[in-house]
C-alpha cells in the first residue's frame, strides 16, 4: 500500500535546526525516548527524530554560512503548490524568507513569516 500524501493544509513535519545537535539529540531522545536515525540524505547530514517505528521528525545543525539563526523548531504545512502560495504571501501582509527550493527525494519547500511575525514552513512532498 503506498503511502497516502499530507493533506492541503495540515502540519505534516517538525524540524530541529539547532547550534549542537550532539546536545539537543540527547535531550530530547532521555526526555521523550526518541531514537535518532541518520537519514542517509544525500550532501547534507539529517537525522531522523524516531518515536517507536514512527518519524516524529528532523534534526539539523546550523552551519556557520547560516549567520546568526538561533536554535528553533520549524513546522511544515503540506500544501498543493508552493510557487503559488509564495507568490500570494506578501499580498496577505507576510514576507518569504526561504523562496521556494527543492529537497531532491523530498519535495518542494519555502519558509514563510505571517504579518504577526511567524515562521512556518510551506511543503509539497515529491510523490518518492
Amino acid at each position: 500500500m503506498a503511502e497516502q500524501m499530507p493533506k492541503h493544509g495540515t502540519f505534516c513535519w517538525n524540524e530541529l535546526v539547532t547550534k549542537d545537535e550532539r546536545a539537543a539529540g540527547k535531550f530530547y531522545s532521555e526526555l521523550l525516548g526518541w531514537t535518532l536515525v541518520d537519514s542517509g540524505m544525500e550532501g547534507m547530514k539529517y537525522t531522523l527524530l524516531k518515536a517507536g517505528d514512527k518519524d516524529a521528525g528532523g534534526m539539523m545543525q546550523i552551519e556557520k554560512e547560516w549567520g546568526e539563526v538561533p536554535s528553533h523548531w520549524m513546522s511544515y504545512i503540506a500544501v498543493d503548490d508552493v510557487d503559488a502560495l509564495a507568490a500570494k504571501v506578501e499580498s496577505l501582509g507576510g514576507k518569504v524568507c526561504v523562496p521556494p527550493t527543492d529537497i531532491p527525494k523530498v519535495g518542494r519547500f519555502c519558509v514563510v513569516t505571517d504579518p504577526t511575525g511567524a515562521n512556518v514552513s510551506l511543503m509539497k512532498f515529491s510523490g518518492g
